[in-house]
């Protein structure tokens, strides 16, 4: 769940820009969309791996995420990609990705966009 707070940020100590943190869930969702199961052709949000993300006031990140499986071949490299790549977006100060297998994924977390790309609909 996002936090719908709006933050003022201190820039060159002149300028203040305001961002709030469901802005920036927005593009960390857009980030998630990049990143790939390599064993299955759909990005892991629409897969249904991405459980949460949350972002505090101070823009830490914090994503709660499953895997197809405990013994998923990338479970080792998958959770340190998507922190990499959260963590380079402009006003993330830190993310952090927490695995879990309750509830296990199945199939029926996937989006309809995801069947439909696996000839599943």
């Amino acid at each position: 769940m996002l936090l719908p707070i709006k933050l003022n940020l201190k820039i060159n100590k002149m300028k203040t820009t305001e961002i709030d943190t469901t802005e920036l869930g927005e593009k960390i969702v857009k980030v998630l969309k990049t990143i790939f199961d390599p064993e299955i052709p759909v990005d892991i949000y629409e897969l249904g791996l991405i459980y949460d993300v949350f972002v505090n006031e101070d823009y830490d990140v914090k994503i709660l995420m499953t895997l197809t499986t405990p013994n998923c071949p990338v479970a080792e490299t998958l959770p340190v990609e998507v922190e990499d790549k959260v963590k380079s977006l402009k006003f993330v100060k830190d993310a952090e990705v927490e695995i879990t297998f309750d509830p296990p994924w199945t199939q029926d977390l996937m989006s309809e966009e995801a069947k439909l790309e696996l000839g599943m609909l």
